[in-house]
């Protein structure tokens, strides 16, 4: 698929897509959401990749929400306004069964099988907060701004942000950025837990590169699927559900190649050479 709006880049082991809109403080529309989804489902299958990096092109912006001219059409003929190509405010996804899930929610990276890194550049508002907040990580510039923006706009806590802010920095916090829609700086988005950690702008991309290599060199790839699911799926269940199931995936895990290859790595010193995931065959 060619691209419009973003750039999608693979080296092994690392995907790095690209919301390439500086102009436009990368502000998104229908396509960009369209292209956003396309190309985190190519990184996905792609045995090479064992973790995402999201990021917004330029030095201004991560993503500064919605596009000016889609929040026009939304006022004036709603969130269902028909977007480009007749497909609806959010666009479509020809045979991708998530589509539903797109139209109704920025919440779909939780749902992405590998890590996936947030580098945030610049600012980062309104649906650009909720789509960073629904990363694993978020990676942050020195230059990194964060803001809620909803209030001011006459808006609410939308697209699932109620749900994952009080989670990563708890509910007085998300009120607070709620209520507010203060702009604040990386070193505090660090402080309160909303960034895992601050880097200088120009080491951004590079230290969410080195990462995820160090996980592709010492991290099982099924590990980290399965760890990923489990805490976002244990974050609404109670501790004896949690613990049972993740009781019921460890004694699979030790029957995987991988508990071999971890523990014989261990006693040999030396980095384990774990298989990459095959998502495509399994799915």
């Amino acid at each position: 698929m060619d691209y419009e709006d973003i750039v999608l880049r693979i080296d092994d082991p690392v995907a790095i897509v690209t919301i390439n809109r500086p102009a436009q403080f990368n502000a998104f529309t229908g396509t960009t959401l369209h292209e956003l989804r396309h190309a985190f489902g190519v990184a996905e299958q792609d045995r090479r990749v064992v973790g995402i990096i999201l990021t917004g092109a330029g030095e201004r912006a991560f993503c500064s929400g919605v596009d000016a001219s889609m929040l026009r059409g939304a006022l004036v003929d709603g969130a269902d306004a028909v977007g480009p190509e007749g497909q609806g405010w959010f666009g479509t996804y020809p045979g991708d069964p998530q589509m539903a899930d797109m139209q109704r929610t920025f919440t779909w990276p939780i749902a992405i099988r590998k890590p996936v890194i947030a580098a945030i550049n610049g600012v980062c508002a309104g649906g650009g907060f909720v789509l960073a907040t629904a990363c694993d990580l978020r990676f942050a510039s020195e230059n990194a701004r964060f803001n809620t923006v909803f209030a001011k706009r006459g808006l609410v806590a939308e697209h699932g942000v109620s749900w994952l802010l009080p989670r990563i920095v708890g509910h007085s916090r998300a009120l607070d950025l709620l209520w507010s829609s203060r702009s604040i700086d990386a070193h505090e988005a660090l402080a309160i837990g909303l960034a895992t950690r601050v880097v200088k702008p120009t080491s951004l991309i590079t230290e969410c590169v080195s990462y995820l290599e160090t996980l592709a060199r010492h991290s099982s790839p099924h590990s980290l699927m399965v760890s990923k699911r489990l805490v976002y799926r244990h974050l609404t269940e109670s501790l004896p559900k949690a613990v049972d199931a993740a009781d019921l995936l460890t004694e699979e895990a030790l029957r995987r190649p991988d508990a071999i290859e971890g523990t014989l790595s261990w006693l040999e010193r030396r980095d384990p050479d774990f298989a990459r995931l095959d998502l495509e065959a399994s799915s």
